[in-house]
């Protein structure tokens, strides 16, 4: 059992959990992911780490309730406990790999939006301890939803926030920021972004555009983590890739996105589901839930 020892809502729809797992923090590097359930009979839900404390024992892990397995996340307090957390799994973000030269010769630039702030937060931290600083675009549809925005400028180089609806700071989507920031005079050679498919695409075709090599995380098509299932299957510069065991990261300018986006849609209808079972319990026949 891992005890979740601190929950906080750090949004309108996003929360924080801090789980004991010893063995996972002491091994845990940014980019990799977990895999978590609820129950013994719980979906396994692969979320990336958010952060973790070798010292303490202990893993982050961020999420968005928009199923019954997160939705019974949610409903966890602290003291509970998770039935399963395994992990460390995936490839380490490819920073790691970089020399120290090399790191210094960059020019970084992070792109999240939404709860992908969560797993950029741990790359831009650890160049952050070594001396190197990177620019963060976080973006949000309206300020409600935005999170991190203090534990992201403690290690940013510069923070830019940009909201759909205008409601703080830049008004616009990343895009428009990454847009901006190029015409005035800046320069990146290595861009990360992570987010909902459709704003990693875009970001990906902004980028193409300004000719900066950028790295996309692929989590949002996983579904068991261990490369069995072959749910996360993607094409990427025309070999086949599994999110899972080969990424989650991989060069945002190779993936077939068209084919990407029709798969993140492939379980929709047995997610929406299973969360009307969860919230209507046993009176639950199947229907619309209108009646």
């Amino acid at each position: 059992m891992y005890r979740i020892v601190e929950k906080r809502q750090l949004s309108a729809v996003v929360w924080e959990m801090v789980v004991e797992a010893p063995l996972l923090a002491a091994h845990a590097k940014p980019g990799q992911f977990l895999i978590v359930r609820a129950d013994e009979v719980g979906e396994r839900v692969p979320l990336t780490i958010c952060d973790y404390d070798a010292e303490r024992g202990t893993v982050t892990i961020v999420f968005q309730p928009v199923g019954a397995s997160t939705e019974k996340f949610a409903a966890l307090e602290e003291g509970d406990a998770f039935a399963d957390v395994v992990g460390p799994l995936g490839r380490p973000s490819d920073i790691l790999d970089m020399s120290e030269e090399e790191l210094k010769s960059k020019k970084f630039l992070f792109v999240c939006g939404g709860v992908g702030t969560a797993p950029v937060y741990p790359q831009v931290k650890w160049l952050h301890e070594r001396g190197i600083q990177a620019d963060v675009i976080i973006g949000c549809r309206t300020k409600d939803l935005l999170f991190y925005e203090d534990k992201m400028r403690s290690v940013a180089g510069n923070l830019y926030i940009t909201t759909d609806d205008g409601s703080y700071m830049h008004k616009g989507v990343v895009t428009s920021v990454i847009d901006e920031l190029v015409a005035e005079g800046k320069t990146y050679n290595h861009c990360v972004a992570i987010g909902p498919m459709i704003m990693m695409k875009f970001c990906c075709l902004t980028t193409e555009k300004h000719k900066i090599p950028t790295i996309v995380s692929m989590n949002p098509i996983m579904v068991d983590g261990t490369g069995m299932c072959g749910a996360c299957r993607l094409t990427v510069g025309g070999e086949i890739k599994f999110a899972c065991v080969d990424g989650p990261e991989f060069d945002g300018h190779k993936i077939n996105w068209a084919e990407c986006m029709k798969r993140a849609q492939m379980y929709k209808t047995q997610e929406g589901e299973a969360k009307l079972r969860y919230e209507e319990g046993r009176t639950h026949e199947g229907g619309c839930g209108n009646c």
